[in-house]
């Protein structure tokens, strides 16, 4: 039986003890192994327990220091502790080590944004959309990108985007009463972007302010 394969299947049915018993001996049996450690290391993340989850993907990383998964499991972590400059550089190494997919891009993004630097999340956040297109999360944050940085066409293209995969997403609509009131004067179709956003969440404050401020501009 391969203790590594049955430990994923238990863990992806919630049962945690088990997993952990099968993780626990594949350490056993085989101490040098990397990927046992990031595993359990994700296990405990799973079940609230980041110190010692961070302790797991380091023994990993001392096992193999391209253990590019460790590097990102520790980055996540991290970064829900609100440590974003330390979660930044182990999502930086997690790349570097190979892991090249959409969501250590997306959270490579979201650190610097949270550091306050969305212009240099930009090309992140179009590289996790470019490898995931239907992620909404990751095609928000890139229409928040674009935008602040004025490229309004496709910003808006990106919000209609996020608006076909998830019809109910009031902040995409919100953002597109936004584009259309600030950059393209065009406060009609504003006021019907902020009005489907109140339709959605009618305590959509930024939204219901929005629509006020279009409604007065609409009857000076």
């Amino acid at each position: 039986m391969d203790l590594n394969k049955q430990g994923i299947d238990y863990m992806q049915e919630g049962k945690y003890e088990e997993a952990a018993k099968c993780f626990s001996q594949a350490i056993e049996e085989n101490p040098k192994e990397p990927i046992y450690y990031i595993n359990f290391g994700n296990l405990l993340a799973a079940v609230g327990d980041p110190e010692r989850a961070i302790a797991f993907f380091t023994k990993a990383l001392e096992l193999d220091e391209k253990a590019g998964t460790a590097y990102y499991g520790i980055g996540s972590l991290l970064y829900n502790q609100d440590d974003f400059i330390k979660a930044k550089d182990m999502f930086e190494k997690a790349l570097k080590a190979g892991v090249e997919n959409s969501d250590t891009y997306f959270m490579l993004g979201m650190t610097l944004i949270q550091l306050g630097q969305p212009k240099l999340a930009l090309p992140y956040m179009k590289r996790s959309v470019e490898l995931n297109e239907n992620d909404i999360d990751a095609l928000f944050q890139y229409g928040l990108c674009l935008a602040g940085e004025s490229v309004i066409d496709e910003a808006i293209n990106v919000f209609n985007k996020v608006i076909e995969l998830e019809p109910q997403h009031s902040d995409a609509y919100y953002n597109l009463g936004v584009a259309y009131a600030g950059f393209k004067n065009d406060y009609e179709k504003a006021l019907a972007m902020f009005e489907k956003a109140l339709e959605i969440q009618p305590d959509h404050m930024l939204a219901a302010n929005g629509k006020n401020i279009i409604n007065q501009a609409l009857d000076e």
